[in-house]
Formats: C-alpha cells, sequence, structure tokens
C-alpha cells in the first residue's frame, strides 16, 4: 500500500478522523513551541497563555528543582543505558524508598512511563483471568487491557459500581483484575475509591488504580491541611486513607512533579515478580539522568512547601470553577479539581472554537470526538501553581465571551454551583 493511500484511510478512519482534521485546521497540534515565559509560550510571533500543562505544582520552573539536576549529570552523565534488568543507579533505590514512604506502601517500583506499565504489566497480572475495566477510564489503560485479552485474558467493561458489583458476581476465570482511573484526566473527578476497594476486596480482585493526575494534587486528610486536596499530595489511596491491601496503584511523575518517570506501588513479592516479566523493567531504556535528579529534588520540594503550592492550585482552580458556574455554564468537574473541561453546544464546531482562542491568546487542550462522545467535545484547561491572577483574569474574560456568544453547553441540573 503507498504511504499516500495510507494517509488518507488513517485520516478517513472514524477512530482518528476528528483528531486528523484538528490537526489539519486548527493550529493546536503539531505547535511548535518556540520560547516559554513562565506560562507564557510563544508560537512563532504569537504569544499565548499556557493552560494545557499538566505541571500542576510548577515544578517545571522551580529554580531548586533545576539546579539540582547538574550535580547528578556529572555523577552519572545524560543517560546511564543499562536496562534496570542489567543495572541501577543508587538514585533508583532512592527515589524507591522515597516513594514508598511517601505513599505510605508497602514497596514501589519505578520505571519509564505509565504508558508502558499498562501495556506490561495489566497481562501479567491478568494472568488468563478475567479483566474488568471502567468504562471512563484512559485509552492507555484501554490498550493494556486489550493486550491482555490477546493474551488470553477475559474483558469485560463496567459502567458503575453495581454493574462492577454484578460482573464480580460472574466472574468465573481468576484472578480478577479490575482498571480504572483515579482523578479523571477529562473530568478532573475523584472517584470513590473506597466503595472500589471494599468490593474487590470482597470478591477477592484486585483493583489497578492509575491517579496520574491525582499524584501530587491529592493526598491524605487532616485537620492541618491548607486546602480541601488535602496534604502531601501522595495520591488518590491515602485521600480516601485506604490501604495498600489488593490494590495496585499506578501514578507518574510527567504531571505534578514534571519527570519523565512513572511508578507502581506493589507489596514486594509482586515487586520482584515483575522485575523478571515486566518489558520496561527488562529490556526499555530507563528515565534520562536529568528526570531522575528532579524527582529525587521534587520530594524535598514538596516536602518543604508542597501543601502551600497546592493552597495555591486550589485557590486559583476555584477562581476559573466559580466563574464558570456563576456564566451557567456546564463542566462536568464536580470535585474543584484543577483539570476544568468545557464542552461545547453541539451546534458549535470546535474548529472554530479554536481559532477565537488562539486569537486570545489562550493555548488550551483541544477535546475532539472520537477522543470522548460527541456530547463531550470541546476544550480542557488546566490550572497551575505557575498561572498567575492575571492569567486567570484573562482566561475568564474570554470563557465570559464564549458564554455570552452561546459557545458553551448550559449547566444540567445536579452539576456543582
Amino acid at each position: 500500500m503507498r504511504a499516500e493511500q495510507l494517509a488518507t484511510e488513517v485520516d478517513l478512519d472514524p477512530r482518528y478522523s476528528g483528531i486528523a482534521r484538528l490537526r489539519t485546521e486548527t493550529r493546536y497540534y503539531d505547535a511548535v513551541i518556540d520560547e516559554i515565559d513562565g506560562r507564557r509560550i510563544r508560537v512563532g510571533d504569537h504569544w499565548l497563555t499556557d493552560w494545557a500543562s499538566c505541571n500542576y505544582l510548577g515544578f517545571d520552573l522551580e529554580p531548586q528543582i533545576i539546579g539540582a539536576v547538574e550535580e547528578q549529570l556529572r555523577r552519572w552523565g545524560t543517560h546511564p543505558s543499562w536496562s534496570r534488568m542489567l543495572g541501577n543507579p543508587r538514585v533508583y533505590p532512592q527515589i524507591e524508598e522515597r516513594l514508598a514512604e511517601l505513599l505510605g506502601a508497602p514497596d514501589t517500583l519505578v520505571l519509564p512511563t505509565i504508558t508502558q506499565i499498562h501495556l506490561s504489566v495489566i497481562p501479567v497480572l491478568a494472568h488468563q483471568g478475567t479483566v474488568l475495566v471502567d468504562a471512563r477510564a484512559h485509552k492507555t489503560i484501554w490498550d493494556g487491557c486489550v493486550f491482555a485479552r490477546a493474551q488470553g485474558a477475559t474483558m469485560a467493561r463496567f459502567k458503575s459500581l453495581d454493574e462492577l458489583a454484578e460482573r464480580l458476581r460472574s466472574a468465573t476465570a481468576g484472578p480478577v483484575l479490575v482498571c480504572m482511573d483515579g482523578v479523571n484526566s477529562m473530568t478532573g473527578n475523584i472517584p470513590d475509591v473506597r466503595r472500589y476497594a471494599e468490593l474487590c476486596r470482597e470478591h477477592g480482585a484486585v483493583l489497578y488504580v492509575d491517579d496520574a493526575h491525582g499524584f501530587g494534587v491529592i493526598g491524605e486528610r487532616g485537620d492541618d491541611e491548607t486546602s480541601p486536596y488535602g496534604s502531601r499530595g501522595n495520591s488518590i489511596m491515602r485521600y480516601f486513607d485506604q490501604p495498600y491491601d489488593n490494590v495496585v496503584l499506578v501514578g507518574g511523575f510527567s504531571k505534578a512533579y514534571s519527570s519523565l518517570l512513572a511508578f507502581l506501588a506493589v507489596p514486594t513479592v509482586l515487586k520482584n515478580r515483575l522485575k523478571a516479566s515486566a518489558a520496561p523493567y527488562l529490556y526499555s531504556g530507563p528515565s534520562p539522568t536529568a528526570s531522575l535528579a528532579t524527582v529525587l529534588a521534587g520530594f524535598d520540594v514538596n516536602a518543604e512547601r508542597g501543601d502551600k503550592l497546592r493552597a495555591e492550585l486550589h485557590r486559583m482552580s476555584m477562581r476559573v470553577l466559580n466563574h464558570v458556574r456563576d456564566l451557567g455554564v456546564f463542566t462536568p468537574n464536580t470535585d474543584n479539581t484543577p483539570i476544568i473541561e468545557l464542552p461545547i453546544a453541539l451546534d458549535r464546531d470546535l474548529v472554530d472554537v479554536s481559532e477565537l482562542l488562539w486569537q486570545r491568546g489562550l493555548f488550551v487542550t483541544l477535546a475532539p470526538y472520537p477522543g470522548v462522545p460527541r456530547d463531550q467535545v470541546g476544550f480542557r484547561v488546566q490550572v497551575t501553581a505557575a498561572n498567575t491572577d492575571d492569567q486567570v483574569d484573562e482566561l475568564n474574560a474570554v470563557i465570559a465571551e464564549l458564554a455570552a456568544a452561546g459557545v458553551f453547553q448550559e449547566a444540567r441540573e445536579g452539576s456543582a454551583s
């Protein structure tokens, strides 16, 4: 098949057509960013405020963290390229020990990316048993579950806790693995992991939770917390004060910690099993030294002033969310996290909306179909601790302009107010 014909067929495939159209008709795909200045970015000669970053705590711009890189580079070079199976710079066990303490977990294993973890670990845990996956789970979780099915596991999805209970009662092939998101990457909402974990323990299933967007933002609750996000940013499991019995927690440092590294919180016996079966540990090139250095330095900054940053993150997120709700605009975010999805009205075109956003100087994450259902097409903004109140004022002004023009869906009964 000629490359031109293949490219045409991919663009027409309904699985990719919405994204393909945005890639060719908007400025938000494959944008080449020439310069950054805090949360301002320059594309060519056009400056925009960055609301697409997932660097929630602003660690990507933190001088203390940036300054920690050179020492590790001089010690280890830019990239010790052994697979972890062969050799591990001392910084790896240092990270895993500090991470286990932060999470309150029995042990941890760090690997380069969450995507690699899903594709390699889900099939190992599922074996030829049963995989039950939340219909709202991230695409990369689905990919791991599909791979597990190809290797002999039975796969089914569920849409609610009640449906999961029914699936668990009827699951015949063991082991049983239940896969879901923690903080949802689109809605920003926080599922009641306590109820899911209790249900899984009741049926002897393992709960597999991807908390990519929660780790670093939400954490343990207490009287001394500086915001409703909790303290320490030590994940959704600590937010709900849950033990790790029958739970595999997956998270990443690429969001709140601004570093290329990911992790699993697991018992040591399972960690050792994965060292013999998970492809990223056995064969993949490791994370670069700079990312390992920034994770370690990030632990220090998180301990010193992470809760202050989370308080600021919550304050600015609420400025945007309260404004959206006061305008009567619908957002699925009811849990007040910094992920704010804004679906557009069904008769509006996302390409047209994106052009106005570009002209107003806002860099956002577009959400086309089929990446999201048709009634959720729109865009997402992510607030970070490195954004400013002036930038929030500008964002809110543009949201008000779009709302006055009827671009958004109206708030629905029962949504946050």
